[in-house]
């Protein structure tokens, strides 16, 4: 297996720097998580890697050769949009894009079954795709990447449409060919499924890289400022702590709540309010930050906000 290599690379769309001279690199046997809200840059950096468009400034490097059509046949591209053919028969959809990257009819059948008992649909196999639900599409198009064998794997928000039962073999599957050497680029939007699933991390906000490295370091860099909190009663000291500084709200439901303790704020003193103002605390606990915590604090409370509120299609992502 080989190493992928994006160096000091631009992309522009007219007026737009979809992506800032940005660099990063992607191991064998380990997973690097390209993180951000939509916009950050993280397509268009997908697009370059895969040879759809070409880079304005920089070079991208996979087994130390420049990408192009030949690295294109050892990749395995899982979009976030959807690219099956609605009115092809699952199997023969299968078998038409194994033998497009280059399979034997023969060998693209007997991994198209494999996977298709492995994901638990050979009872598909003779449906029309456009039959299918958006969850089963996606798995459909799941084995297509798979199919010829790939030695980079590339997966853009790869659990969309996908309930929690095939999630779940999904991540088992992802990690699988990671033990396996490969070289595995996921790129998300949701925090948590990559803090679940990658070594490294590579954190992009308008088209720049604000953060990478290991995900362990990273997190570890960061200290233990988090806060779980498990209670009985009202949750109104909560919205009092945040309103005099001494916390951040990350999450909040009924009877539960993931803080962030600010500069200069005692976890003492916010347990002390918990026990005063509840019927009972189960779990007051201090942990690593979430990435979620981590990115507001590289980026700063206000332009995360501003991130996260635009509109994805108003320029490239």
């Amino acid at each position: 297996m080989a190493r992928l290599e994006v160096d000091s690379v631009t992309k522009r769309y007219g007026n737009t720097v979809a992506v800032d001279t940005i660099s990063f690199d992607a191991s064998p046997g380990r997973i690097l998580g390209l993180l951000g809200p939509n916009g950050a840059g993280k397509t268009s950096t997908i697009r370059m890697i895969t040879y759809i468009t070409g880079p304005d400034e920089g070079t991208i490097r996979y087994d130390g050769r420049p990408v192009g059509p030949w690295s294109q046949q050892r990749m395995g591209y899982l979009p976030e949009e959807r690219g099956l053919y609605k009115k092809l028969k699952v199997r023969e959809q299968l078998l038409y894009l194994g033998e497009l990257k280059g399979l034997a009819r023969r060998i693209a059948a007997e991994r198209a079954d494999h996977w298709l008992d492995r994901f638990d649909a050979a009872d598909w196999a003779g449906m029309d795709t456009e039959e299918l639900s958006k969850g089963m599409q996606q798995k459909i198009q799941f084995i297509a990447t798979l199919l010829h064998d790939p030695s980079l794997l590339i997966f853009d928000e790869p659990f969309s449409g996908l309930d929690p039962i095939n999630s779940e073999l999904l991540r088992d599957i992802i990690l699988e060919l990671r033990d396996e050497g490969r070289t595995i680029l996921f790129a998300s939007h949701r925090m948590e499924q990559v803090e679940q699933l990658c070594d490294d991390i590579c954190l992009m906000a308008d088209g720049d890289i604000v953060l990478q490295g290991a995900l362990r370091e990273i997190k570890g860099r960061f200290g233990r400022n988090s806060i779980i909190l498990e209670f009985e009663g009202n949750d109104g000291f909560l919205d009092d702590l945040a309103a005099e500084g001494a916390v951040r709200i990350e999450t909040k439901s009924r009877h539960r709540a993931r803080l962030h303790l600010n500069d200069g704020a005692s976890a003492r003193r916010v347990l002390q309010t918990a026990l005063d103002r509840t019927d009972a605390v189960y779990r007051f606990e201090r942990v690593e930050p979430s990435m979620n915590e981590i990115f507001i604090e590289v980026v700063g409370e206000e332009r995360a906000r501003k991130l996260r509120a635009n509109d994805p299609v108003a320029a490239p992502g």
